[in-house]
């Protein structure tokens, strides 16, 4: 059993698709082991959406934040908890630094991030992290305001192996996508090699990053297998341990979740 630690069902190019629906989605990720799935809110404009398609299905959660590309709907942390006050809402994101495509509103998504995770420490929420090209600072906050009864998880992670294990420190869980499998991903194939397996989650970020060798076509839940099976090749364990230490894992972080199966 797998679970996709991250997804955007409400995302998902399902015209591609033979049979164009959700429930063929959630019927494939199964078929291919992945039991369960996380519906990632990005914005308050698709939290309701997101809410919605985890009502839709027992094995699919739901998170509420606003990304840190996404910071120009300020929001309050009134809003925020209100918003998180749903029976299937197990975590509190994405939120995070994003200096790849934003660092011009570098100084409200600090305020958005420190927002959030007192948000998810008055919740005692796991939060879920977006973080590029913005380690210290992201370390930094971190390190100051997470709750280390809740606190959560560096998703799609691209960054170095210090970043990784100073994550960890903190108590934060390392998940990876699609990209771990691309060719040019040596530094991030390091970190999955060598972070502790009690610390690993594995996600899709669907509909985008595709894994190899599915790259180029769209991407979908069911495709967590394939990165699972990819790092428990790199790091020479079965699939099946993998797996099961991930699925765990995922189930450890969010308890909601767990008492929701």
């Amino acid at each position: 059993m797998l679970v996709d630690s991250h997804c955007h069902l409400d995302r998902l190019k399902l015209d591609k698709l033979e049979d164009p629906t959700l429930d063929c989605v959630v019927r494939e990720a199964q078929e291919a082991g992945v039991n369960h799935m996380l519906c990632v809110g990005i914005d308050m404009g698709n939290a309701a959406s997101v809410k919605s398609i985890a009502d839709r299905y027992d094995n699919v959660y739901a998170s509420v934040g606003v990304h840190p590309m996404d910071v120009s709907e300020r929001i309050s942390a009134e809003q925020l908890i209100d918003c998180a006050d749903h029976k299937k809402v197990v975590a509190i994101g994405e939120t995070g630094l994003d200096y790849f495509y934003t660092k011009d509103t570098a100084e409200v998504q600090h305020e958005s991030l420190v927002m959030h995770l007192e948000v998810a420490r008055s919740l005692e929420l796991p939060v879920i992290i977006h973080t590029r090209d913005a380690k210290e600072d992201t370390l930094a906050i971190l390190d100051q305001h997470v709750c280390r009864r809740s606190v959560g998880v560096l998703h799609c992670f691209t960054e170095d192996l210090d970043m990784a294990m100073r994550a960890i420190d903190l108590g934060f869980y390392i998940s990876f996508s699609g990209i771990v499998t691309f060719k040019n991903a040596a530094q991030l194939q390091e970190v999955a090699r060598e972070i502790p397996l009690d610390r690993m989650l594995v996600e899709t970020d669907s509909p985008y990053l595709t894994p190899v060798p599915f790259r180029g076509k769209p991407n979908f839940p069911k495709h967590t297998a394939d990165v699972a099976r990819f790092i428990s090749e790199m790091r020479g364990i079965s699939f099946d341990a993998l797996a099961e230490q991930t699925t765990d894992n995922f189930f450890t972080l969010f308890p909601r979740a767990r008492a929701l199966t």
